[in-house]
Formats: structure tokens, C-alpha cells, sequence
């Protein structure tokens, strides 16, 4: 079981679970009943993306990575290839019982931008841009067809911080460079200031905003103005980290404006990840 909660990067899911619940909030509808499903079929599909990818990368991790589950033997390239699919399975079964054919339309694009980039985008200059498209249609999908053009704020900000991440994080083994980690730092400035712009009803919800936008900025951007000094592998490994997790306040942030109770439950998910990640790594 440890092999395939390294596979699926099993502690990274709860990273996740924020981005319907951004883009519901984003679009007014907030998650109840049913739809209380979707965070869950965020999960497994994010899952599948994960076994998906070192399905892709068993070659390279055999040199790269051995320690990883099918290069060390631990989980063979079939299992992976139909954890992969009956994840996403799962993850349209769960959209389609959420939200019916509303959440379905967003979540067929999503699965189907999960597989083009871990079959055929990953390692191309379309990768990064194809890996934000996963995340804002994942926020998309909280938010429903009827109501996605109101999300599409939520699902940029989301988008935006995913595309640093992706294009740091080729630096993971070789090391990065400091003019990439400089670029990716300046976007999670101007990510951390449009999630703070945004107004608020009360000034309570003002500033659990501003302290969820505060934690991103001091999450993420300590770790990647590390990097920008010294991007050696070891460093851009932790700033990737630290971007992976710091999409907990950036979630908090956007979800803070019209659910603070939930930013605030959903914040728990921070320590947790952290804690579990020095079992399972992220990354």
C-alpha cells in the first residue's frame, strides 16, 4: 500500500481539495449536498494524473529516480497504467453523481487534460501551460458550466501559481536557473496581490483574505527567493514543495471572501500535508 500511496503522491491530494471549493465560492453556488462530492473527484483525478506520470517517466526515473514505485519494482508499469484509468473513472463517476451534466462538462476536459499531459505535453514547452489548464478547469468544475465565466478570476489566480510551479520544478534534478526562479517568484507576487484585491463584503472576510493571501506570499515565496539565489536541485526540490503546498492559502484566499469558516477549515489541510509529506514526498 505505501508503494501506490507513493505512486499516486497520496498526501499531495490534500492540496487539492481547495479548488472546487474556490470555484463554488467564486460562482456563488457553495458545496452542499451532492455536491459535496466534487473535492473528491478532484482527488482521484489528481491521483490518476500522478500514477499517469510516472507511468510516462518509468525510463527516466530508472535512471533518475530509482527509489520511485515501478523503476524500484514496487508497482509494475500495467498497475500503474490501470490505477490510472479507474481513477479517472472514479473521478467522472463522483462528478456526474456531484453535479450531474453541469460538473460533467468540465470534468471530461479535465481527465482528458490530465492524460494529454502526462502522455504527450509534459516534457515539451506545452507542458507547463497544459498542467495550469488541469488546475483552472479542476476549479472550473466546483463552479459548474452554468457558472463558470464567474470563476474565471478564482481559476486564473490557480492557474498562474500552477504554471510557476510546473516550470520550477523542471529544475528538480539538474537544478533550475536564477532568471526562471526570479520570473516564477515575481508571479506569485502579483498572484498573492489579485488574490488580496479582490473585495469583500465585511471587513472580517477582508482580512481573512489578506491572511490567506499573506500565508501563500510567505509559503511560497521564501522558498523561491532561495531558489533565485541558489537554484541548485536540492533547492528548486524544496520551493516546488513549497509551491505544491502552498495552494492551501492561495485556496483560502479566494475562498475566505465568501466563506471564511470554510477558508478556515480548509487551512487545516496545510499541517496535515506538511506532516505527511515527510512519509510521502509531493514531488
Amino acid at each position: 500500500m505505501r508503494a501506490y500511496a507513493e505512486l499516486v503522491r497520496a498526501p499531495a491530494a490534500l492540496t487539492v481539495l481547495g479548488d472546487t471549493l474556490a470555484g463554488a465560492a467564486a460562482a456563488g453556488t457553495p458545496l452542499r449536498g451532492r455536491r459535496l462530492l466534487l473535492p473528491l473527484a478532484s482527488v482521484a483525478l489528481y491521483w490518476s494524473g500522478m500514477a499517469l506520470n510516472d507511468w510516462s517517466d518509468r525510463e527516466l526515473d530508472a535512471v533518475e529516480r530509482p527509489e520511485r514505485p515501478i523503476p524500484s519494482g514496487r508497482v509494475g508499469p500495467r498497475a500503474a497504467v490501470t490505477v490510472a484509468t479507474v481513477l479517472s473513472a472514479t473521478g467522472l463517476g463522483l462528478a456526474a453523481l456531484a453535479g450531474g451534466r453541469d460538473a460533467v462538462a468540465l470534468a471530461v476536459p479535465l481527465a482528458a487534460a490530465v492524460w494529454s499531459y502526462d502522455t504527450a505535453l509534459k516534457d515539451t514547452a506545452a507542458g507547463p501551460p497544459a498542467m495550469a489548464l488541469c488546475r483552472a478547469l479542476d476549479v472550473l468544475m466546483g463552479a459548474g458550466r452554468d457558472r463558470a465565466a464567474a470563476a474565471l478570476p478564482a481559476a486564473a489566480a490557480i492557474a498562474g501559481h500552477t504554471l510557476g510551479v510546473t516550470v520550477l520544478s523542471r529544475g528538480e534534478v539538474r537544478g533550475g536557473s536564477r532568471g526562471v526562479a526570479r520570473a516564477v517568484l515575481g508571479g506569485t507576487a502579483l498572484t498573492a496581490l489579485t488574490a488580496s484585491a479582490r473585495p469583500a463584503p465585511t471587513w472580517r472576510r477582508r482580512l481573512a483574505v489578506l491572511a490567506g493571501a499573506a500565508a501563500y506570499a510567505g509559503t511560497v515565496g521564501r522558498a523561491q527567493l532561495a531558489a533565485a539565489r541558489n537554484p541548485d536541485a536540492a533547492t528548486v526540490r524544496t520551493a516546488t514543495r513549497a509551491g505544491i503546498h502552498g495552494m492551501v492559502p492561495l485556496q483560502c484566499a479566494l475562498v475566505a471572501r465568501t466563506g471564511p469558516l470554510t477558508a478556515a477549515a480548509l487551512a487545516l489541510a496545510l499541517p496535515a500535508a506538511r506532516a505527511l509529506s515527510r512519509k510521502v514526498g509531493p514531488t
